[in-house]
């Protein structure tokens, strides 16, 4: 048990980023089929985009509150993190949008189909897929070292 909670110790930070990046994934899947529903396939785009900002606002919550602790809700503190959060995802948002139309126009992935029996996956939900962990790895790296750094000042939460 106390190696369980020295591996949990050491390691808690990017396991909980792992779980809520994946839970982040769900969330912006979810809606861009939905959306890819409401629209038409024909405006797949647009579906990536709003599927983008509902997972945009469940990962700032969630990054905010349990992965890196950033428990001030300070004006000052929240006047640093959004907009440097909504920074970093709108330069990972332009890379899965370029990649996205990549993927799909340019090398043809429309076209291809997974069959895994119970499911079938189509070309554009597998150019997500391949995008979500170049998006995720790149998150991180913003989340770490640019959001939410270590303050305690500022993480505290005892600031107004």
């Amino acid at each position: 048990m106390q190696k369980i909670k020295a591996l949990w110790a050491k390691y808690r930070e990017i396991l909980l980023y792992v779980l809520f990046g994946a839970l982040t994934t769900l969330v912006n899947f979810v809606v861009f089929k939905l959306c890819n529903v409401a629209f038409g396939e024909k405006f797949y785009l647009l579906s990536n985009v709003v599927a983008w900002i509902a997972a945009v606002i469940f990962a700032y919550l969630t990054n905010k509150l349990f992965v890196f602790e950033s428990k001030s809700w300070a004006p000052r503190v929240l006047l640093r993190e959004i907009p440097s959060f909504a920074s970093a995802r709108l330069l990972s948002l332009g890379i899965e949008e370029a990649g996205l139309w990549l993927l799909v126009d340019v090398l043809g992935m429309d076209a291809w189909l997974l069959d895994l029996g119970f499911v079938r996956i189509g070309g554009k939900m597998i150019a997500k897929v391949i995008l979500a962990v170049v998006v995720v790895i790149l998150n991180y790296v913003f989340s770490k070292l640019f959001i939410f750094r270590k303050n305690r000042r500022e993480n505290s939460g005892n600031e107004n």
